[in-house]
This record gives structure tokens, sequence and C-alpha cells, in this order.
């Protein structure tokens, strides 16, 4: 149960057009009299915050209604890093009823330049170093978490692979989101009568992301039942690509090998007689070969 918010504060925000006419003035004003010192005075406006804790009795917040779970031990420390950085970065996110969340929008832009450090990514066909490998542990989780809630699944894409850590703590495949902005997304819509609060947990001794969405329940009932695999097929051999760049007899993997698979589930919410929600969703692993640089210097 929620029991206290972080209080909500106003915000400042510059009168640009009035500051761009002040600055003119003034320069002018230099000119014409030869001061050496001029004193502008910015016109910043007061900018009230859409989303006030005056407003908290309104917003229906009662009690836990959904929760995700995931693992990722193993991890390189740029990972590690971008993982808790991305969770966050969602924490203490309120949904309006009947908005539809999006993990792009509220994540923002994931680069060096806001903070991620460079990990595994899956590129252009490849397993390559980019900034913010590991960001897709968080959206998995949260996917795991709005199903838990019985909420409506908007957008979701599966990976091009079967990814160990999306499997760890009994997980079966396909229980996975992948994110990639601006064209990959996960979004879900509130569709329960309160706000939704997102909690976040980032344990980094043991390496575990639990995600809690906090609302009022309303009657609903979630079932995950078929999960089907099948289809699994074992990587393709290893390749080995000569590297100029490597010294003779250095031999790099660049890339790691995977099983394919194909896997669904039937994702069902009732409440009362009322289906609320009946969706299958399918997901296409691709087997994924082990790439080796041989160097040739």
């Amino acid at each position: 149960k929620v029991t206290m918010f972080k209080p909500s504060k106003d915000g400042r925000e510059l009168n640009q057009i009035e500051a761009n006419r002040r600055i003119k003035e003034a320069f002018h004003s230099v000119a014409r009299s030869n001061q050496q010192r001029v004193t502008i005075l910015l016109p910043v406006e007061t900018i009230r915050p859409s989303i006030s804790t005056n407003n908290t009795n309104s917003f229906g917040i009662k009690e836990r209604i959904g929760r995700g779970y995931s693992e990722f031990a193993g991890s390189i420390p740029g990972r590690i890093h971008n993982v808790a950085l991305a969770a966050s970065r969602l924490n203490g996110i309120l949904i309006k009823p009947g908005d539809t969340f999006s993990f792009n929008d509220a994540v923002g832009d994931i680069s060096a330049a806001t903070g991620y450090q460079s990990a595994y990514i899956i590129k252009d066909g490849r397993t390559v170093l980019g900034d913010g490998g590991g960001v897709c542990q968080v959206s998995s989780t949260l996917f795991r978490a709005a199903l838990n809630a019985g909420l409506s699944i908007v957008e979701r894409r599966a990976h091009a692979y079967r990814v160990h850590y999306y499997e760890e703590g009994g997980f079966k495949p396909g229980l996975d989101a992948t994110v990639f902005g601006p064209t990959v997304d996960l979004k879900f819509k509130n569709d329960t009568p309160a706000y939704i609060l997102i909690q976040t947990v980032t344990d980094l001794k043991n390496l575990t992301l639990n995600f809690e969405l906090y609302g009022s329940y309303d009657g609903r009932t979630a079932e995950i039942t078929n999960h089907k695999i099948w289809g699994v097929t074992p990587p393709p051999p290893p390749l080995y690509q000569d590297d100029p760049t490597l010294a003779k007899g250095v031999v790099k993997q660049v890339d790691f090998d995977a099983w394919g698979a194909k896997a669904s589930f039937d994702y069902k919410v009732t409440r009362g007689g009322t289906i609320l929600e009946n969706t299958t969703f399918f997901s296409n692993f691709r087997p994924w070969q082990a790439v080796y640089l041989r160097g040739t210097l």
C-alpha cells in the first residue's frame, strides 16, 4: 500500500519571447550610453505540476495489482549499470486511467549522453557493443508486471533470438519484450479505474529486478496458459572471420550462439463473466551463430 508520495514542486520556465526583447533592448541601450555593465532581468514564469500531491486522495491507489521479476546474473558491468539506470527512470511514474504507457517515452533517450554505458545489443543481425545494452531487461520485466496485473498490451515485440537472462528464474521462452527507440516499443493501457504507480527495485548484490504496479484492484483475473515451445533448432556452426587488426594466432569471440525456437502463450483477462482480454503472444527466435575474429597481422 502506498503510504507516502514525494511532494510535487512547481517548475520554472523562461519566457523566451520577452527575454529576447529585453536582451535586444539592453544591447541598444549599451550602444547609446557606452555603459560598461548592464543588468537584464530574465522573465521566469511558474509551471504547475500536471500531477500534484494535493490530489493524492483522488488517485485511487490502494494496493499492489501486479508484479514482474527477472534475473541478470553474469551481466558485464556496463549492462548492470544500464539495467539500474533505466529502472530508476521508471520508478515513481504515474499512469492516468485511460492512458497508454510507452516505455520509450518514459525512459527517454538511451545514449552515452544520458548516462548509459556500452554493453551488448542486437543490431543489424549481430550482437554488438552499443549504448544502453541491457535496457531490454527492464522492458521485459515491466512486460511481465503488466501481464500479471491483467492490463491491455498495446504493443510488444519479441527478441530476435533467445537471451538466457530472460529464461533465468524458471521462466519459459517468450516472456520478453524488446525495445529500440523510436521504432520498437513496449506499450500497455491503464484500463483500470485508478492511477497506476510504477515502483522498481534493483538488487545489485543478487542481480535481480522487480517491478511492482500499484493501483486499485477491480476484480480482474489474469491467466497465462497453453505456453508452447516448438521448432527447437541448434545454432549454426561457428563463423570465423579474418581480422587484419589482430595479431596472428589471436582469436576473439564477438557474437554468441543460441538455440532457435518458436514460442507462444495465451493471455486471458476476465472480470466476473466478462472477457477483457484474450490474446495469443507469439515469438520466433532465430538460431544464432557464434562469430569469431581470427588475427592475421
